[in-house]
């Protein structure tokens, strides 16, 4: 199937085995990565902490450009992610 998410064009496909990779699928840019993150902590989801990087708290990690970026899995076990 493919949508039109605002102008990008999502196509989604049924996979006959479901084979989660390490890297990130997916991510969105937000404005602020600490209040869309407090708000997925309270629906049960929260940030995936990696032991070879410097985190905070929340999960977020200071990019050497200065995004802050953040990683969590669907519930296929997809790594997805935010970025400010």
């Amino acid at each position: 199937m493919e949508f039109d998410a605002g102008g990008t064009l999502l196509r989604v496909i049924i996979v006959p085995e479901l084979q989660p990779h390490a890297f990130t699928i997916l991510g969105w840019n937000v404005e602020d990565i600490a209040a869309t993150i407090r708000q997925l902590n309270a629906k049960g989801v929260y940030c995936e902490k990696y032991d070879f990087m410097d985190q905070d708290e929340l999960g977020v990690w200071d990019s050497p450009g200065g995004s802050k970026v953040a990683w969590f899995k669907d519930p296929d076990g997809n790594v997805l992610s935010l970025t400010q």
